[in-house]
């Protein structure tokens, strides 16, 4: 579950990191523009920073690196 939510918090950035300089959405080019879809993804992501996040304020007593 730590890798996932690692990996998934990873797509995040580097998907926010193209809106914010490109002006490029990567998961909205993946999926073809299906809202549901990007909507699942979204909260995906979401849920895994907030994971990671907790990780980090424990000091990796959950998510080991």
């Amino acid at each position: 579950m730590c890798k996932v939510s690692k990996i998934l918090a990873a797509i995040g950035a580097i998907n926010w990191g193209l809106v914010g300089l490109l002006d490029f959405n990567l998961v909205n080019a993946l999926l073809g523009g299906v809202p549901v879809l990007e909507t699942i993804v979204y909260a995906l992501v979401g849920v895994a920073g907030v994971l990671v996040l907790v990780g980090v304020f424990k000091c990796g007593k959950s998510c080991k690196a």
